[in-house]
């Protein structure tokens, strides 16, 4: 339905007829700019002397005409464009993401080809955080120090993006599993949303840092924010000879979640990781209400147009 940005500028409608009754004809007249004969000034007052009582009404209605159309066009004239609503789940959601040394590894395989720890997640990740339109996402980053990489944000393809670009170093090569997570609590302490989730990544051990994660996940559970937690990597800690490194600590992650109320899953494959990513989707579904917005299409250009045509041709009518 079409409506006006701003009506009351139609008030201004009636400020001609008002200066005309009163300045007076004669007064309005008289402000005329004075032209020497050599340059046409004798031609034009024989032209207003040849003008007649119609010429002058029309004038005036075409000027009135175009001060309407002006103030149309100021008032703004639109209305509200058909768009598709944003589906909202008032759910904040951090993805925490494991950067240490160890995710340099290249014991995964996609599409036949070895790839390292860090490409299968960036790979599936990537395309889990573009399927999480209507939560508001963030990106923290951890290796010997956390990071907040993306704020929380509704442009899920900017986290997308942001996970597409991580690389390893950034943070350190440590694991410092508490302090990602914590980074995520922190974050999500003045959220008035009405689900608060957190899904950490680690390929580690926990080996920076001086708070111990199960104690941050108890943080976590009584501010009622769930934890779900993904152990990468072929190896676990409980089940490798002493010593061997680029194990994950899957026991100290099922805690995490545990504690939380969140869920815990094992990741050994390319495979694997893509069907977390599905059953975190049914975890977390993303169906929710349309968000408000309006969307209006402006007309302003149409009645400013034509104002400008009728002053060209009154113009041209004059030289005429």
């Amino acid at each position: 339905m079409l409506e006006l940005a701003d009506p009351w500028i139609l008030l201004l409608l009636p400020l001609p007829l008002l200066a005309m009754r009163l300045l007076g004809a004669e007064q309005m007249v008289g402000g005329a700019i004075m032209v020497p004969d050599r340059i046409g000034g004798a031609m034009i007052a024989a032209e207003e002397r040849r003008a007649g009582p119609t010429d002058l009404r029309m004038r005036r209605s075409v000027l009135c005409g175009v001060w309407a159309l002006l103030l149309l066009a100021a008032a703004g004239p639109r209305d509200l464009a058909p768009v598709s609503a944003l589906k909202v789940t008032g759910r904040d959601l951090a993805i925490v993401l494991d950067l240490s040394g160890s995710m340099v590894r290249d014991d995964f395989y996609l599409n036949d080809r070895q790839i390292t720890r860090l490409e299968a997640v960036t790979a599936v990740g990537a395309d889990f955080a573009r399927r999480r339109g209507g939560d508001r996402v963030a990106l923290i980053v951890f290796g010997s120090e956390a990071y907040y990489a993306a704020p929380f944000t509704f442009d899920v393809e900017a986290i997308a993006k942001r996970i597409d670009e991580a690389v390893i170093g950034i943070s350190g090569r440590a694991t410092n599993i508490s302090d990602g997570l914590g980074l995520a609590i922190k974050r999500m302490a003045d959220s008035d949303a009405a689900s608060r989730v957190v899904i950490l990544l680690s390929d580690g051990v926990n080996n920076a840092g001086a708070t111990n994660p199960r104690g941050v996940a108890e943080l976590a559970a009584s501010m009622d924010i769930r934890v779900h937690t993904i152990a990468l990597g072929p190896k676990d800690l409980s089940t490798a000879a002493e010593g061997e490194r680029g194990v994950v600590d899957a026991a100290t992650l099922r805690a995490i979640s545990d504690i939380s109320g969140g869920e815990s899953f094992r990741v050994r494959t390319t495979d694997d990781l893509a069907v977390v990513a599905e059953a975190l989707d049914r975890l977390e579904a993303t169906d929710g209400d349309g968000l408000a917005a309006e969307v209006f299409r402006d007309y302003w250009m149409w009645p400013a147009g034509l104002a400008v045509c009728l002053g060209l041709w009154l113009g041209w009518r004059e030289l005429s």
